[in-house]
């Protein structure tokens, strides 16, 4: 069922249109177990430890400054977790920041291309860093998408009422012209009780009534928006 009155997708970012790929942890540890003599089984360990310790501490970050001082900060505890001097931390962190570890679902940049063919607006809510850019360019999704916004910057996060509103009125759209994609379903309700329209999806195929493929989203809005250029 397509929903005509719709001007924009608002997407969220993990676990639907991007996702962290474990294959590159392994690459990072047999990068530091070259670069340092580490052993790899023990560096791989390091790695998702120091993730593990340090993954619900960046809530408070609002800028990029900010966010640099967390990286820096994170990379010298990580190199103590290896063993390694302080100094280490720059190169293991510029040869694999943040955004290193993430990949596209498949087909995102094929259904994004298309909703932007359709005329209609594209748009990421994450919660997440200041540094949203930076990981859709590293992705290859950026130039497709309209309007990104990380919680952090706005200060509130989902499922709070306020981001959904920030990023509606980023899109310069009423809520009611928006569906929002998540895999989350709190998030899917949050947007719904805003008046957005909400799809849940849930690339593992394990949520019921959920979307199970990217490509399921063209099926929910109109082959072209009335009025778009």
């Amino acid at each position: 069922m397509t929903l005509p009155s719709l001007r924009a997708v608002l997407f969220d970012r993990d676990d639907t249109i991007a996702y962290t790929d474990p294959g590159v942890y392994r690459e990072a540890a047999a990068w530091l177990a070259q670069t340092f003599g580490l052993e790899t089984g023990a560096a791989l360990g390091a790695l998702r430890d120091q993730w593990a310790a340090r993954a619900l501490t960046w809530w408070h970050l609002r800028t990029d400054e900010d966010e640099a001082a967390f990286w820096a900060e994170y990379g010298t505890e990580l190199t103590g977790r290896l063993g390694l001097p302080a100094e280490a931390a720059e190169q293991l962190m510029t040869a694999y920041p943040y955004e290193a570890y993430m990949k596209p679902v498949p087909h995102a940049r094929e259904v994004l291309t298309e909703l932007r063919a359709r005329g209609l607006k594209v748009g990421v809510l994450s919660n997440t860093l200041p540094s949203i850019d930076r990981t859709l360019q590293a992705v290859g999704l950026a130039d497709l998408v309209d309007v990104a916004v990380a919680s952090c910057v706005v200060g509130v996060h989902k499922p709070d009422a306020g981001v959904y509103l920030h990023a509606a009125g980023a899109l310069g759209l009423p809520p009611e012209q928006v569906l929002f994609v998540d895999d989350k379903l709190d998030n899917v309700e949050a947007a719904r009780a805003l008046g957005m329209q909400g799809a849940q999806i849930d690339l593992t195929g394990q949520a019921p009534g959920a979307l199970h493929d990217l490509r399921a989203v063209l099926a929910l809005v109109p082959e072209a928006v009335a009025g778009a250029d």
